[in-house]
């Protein structure tokens, strides 16, 4: 029996440094038999453990129909993910997971679907994007809109081009400051939501990066008729154990690491409005 707080080992296939802070490690379990058992859902998480150092979460960011290559996108900004930052192809670290909820992809079917991300909240998110374009036929408009506070931050600039040429789908991109050859809009992200033409009964929203982002980006769209129950966002706590014990993440009465980190909006409506929570 395999226990849910003992790392399976991953060997690193490729690093890719994403700009100064932010890179991502593509992983592969070394067990052939947990390789071929592991699945997850656009909006789990895994637990990276460097060995002797300790573990953080961290979304996969890679498509679900390759769950043998699982991609995680990291900013390096404590002495975990720094730490992870000097790793190179052909060393190991430590996996447990994939934990928490989903993005609700099968409810959504049949809608427009409205990607708003902020800063590297992009990385839980894109899981999502390649999820739809593979799925196509079952989805409506696909909305990107990403905003950054420096256009120095902006990461996956290639591919937010390549999904701006895809049909039926649109790409929108705000920085709060724009650099000299910044060709997108300059101020809030919330500002381009004017030229996303927004259905607000053919809509699902799911959003994810800081909460005050995601604060305006609510008030706008339920403004616009967005029905409170079809905005969905990713929220982000202290996470330590990933299996409820621990006590860390508690957000009100739930956990986010099995309650969330997905939640509806009017399931935590009363705490996001609340400081200190």
């Amino acid at each position: 029996m395999t226990s849910p707080y003992v790392p399976a080992e991953a060997l690193i296939l490729d690093r890719i440094q994403e700009s100064k802070s932010i890179f991502t490690l593509r992983l592969q379990l070394t067990d052939p038999v947990r390789r071929e058992a592991f699945r997850f859902e656009p909006g789990q998480f895994n637990m990276l453990y460097l060995y002797g150092v300790g573990e953080i979460p961290i979304s996969i960011s890679s498509d679900p129909h390759d769950p043998e290559t699982l991609g995680h996108t990291i900013r390096a900004v404590g002495r975990i993910s720094q730490g992870l930052s000097t790793l190179e192809p052909g060393q190991r670290l430590g996996i447990r997971g994939p934990y928490g909820r989903p993005w609700p992809l099968q409810a959504a079917e049949g809608h427009d679907v409205l990607v708003v991300t902020g800063g590297l909240g992009c990385a839980p998110v894109v899981a999502v994007i390649n999820y739809v374009l593979l799925r196509r036929e079952h989805y409506g408009r696909l909305i990107i809109i990403q905003g950054v506070k420096h256009s120095e931050d902006l990461i996956w600039r290639d591919r937010y081009a390549y999904w701006s040429t895809l049909p039926n789908t649109q790409v929108l991109l705000a920085s709060d400051h724009g650099g000299p050859i910044w060709p997108w809009h300059v101020g809030r992200v919330t500002d381009v939501f004017d030229d996303a033409r927004i259905n607000p009964d053919h809509c699902f929203a799911m959003m994810c990066g800081p909460e005050g982002m995601m604060r305006a980006g609510i008030k706008n769209l339920t403004q616009r008729g967005v029905p409170e129950d079809h905005i969905y966002l990713s929220m982000e706590r202290n996470m330590q154990c990933a299996v409820g014990h621990c006590g860390h993440c508690q957000y009100g009465a739930s956990f986010l690491c099995r309650q969330g980190p997905i939640y509806a909006y009017p399931a935590i409506k009363p705490l996001f409005r609340t400081r200190g929570f």
